[in-house]
């Protein structure tokens, strides 16, 4: 239980992080970043740019990224937020990680936990069939587009990486939206088999 508030510009909140629960008192001007990192010992996330443009503190909310230094944790109350340590299972790395592991899809490693959220996300979306600046066709029945190279460098793109790691990155991007959701086989078209013989 947290200590009641000791000011007016105190508020005492519950944060849903990783399936637990979290109550404690904060300035409401407080980011969710920081109480994170400071006030929870969640240092996964990364202070890059504190301004919403280098992507090091992206997280999930209810499943969608969000760069936590721009997002007060009073407006995270009652929301479903996941950090990169909330998304192995059971000790299993999520295939995102294991992706990243795998492909040396990281260099110092500072960005690699707001990259392996947004890739999360990355993949869910592009499942959804959410398309990006990218994407040829846009119209609701083209389903979603192929998850190209391209497709993944946009989708991407709100996390920089310093170290330009980018190519592992994207390589891992790929695997892990293999491994968790399959692209669905082509089919060939009918005659095109006897056309290339």
């Amino acid at each position: 239980m947290a200590p009641p508030p000791s000011s007016a510009f105190d508020s005492s909140i519950t944060l849903d992080i990783n399936g637990d629960k979290h109550t404690l008192t904060v300035d409401h001007r407080t980011t969710l970043l920081d109480a994170l990192r400071e006030r929870l010992d969640l240092t996964g996330s990364k202070k890059g740019c504190d301004q919403g443009q280098c992507g090091a503190c992206t997280v999930l909310l209810d499943g969608r990224r969000a760069v936590s230094c721009l997002q007060l944790a009073v407006a995270a109350e009652g929301r479903a937020i996941t950090t990169v340590e909330g998304l192995a299972d059971d000790g299993q790395l999520h295939p995102v990680q294991q992706a990243f592991l795998d492909l040396d899809g990281y260099q110092c490693g500072y960005c690699t936990p707001g990259q392996i959220c947004s890739a999360v996300a990355v993949i869910e979306e592009h499942a959804a069939g959410w398309p990006s600046a990218v994407t040829e066709d846009v119209r609701p029945e083209a389903g979603p587009p192929p998850l190209s190279a391209e497709e993944i460098r946009e989708r991407m793109s709100g996390n920089l990486c310093r170290c330009s790691a980018y190519v592992s990155i994207v390589q891992a991007v790929a695997r892990a939206a293999a491994t968790v959701r399959p692209e669905p086989a082509t089919a060939t078209p009918a005659g095109a088999e006897e056309a290339a013989a």
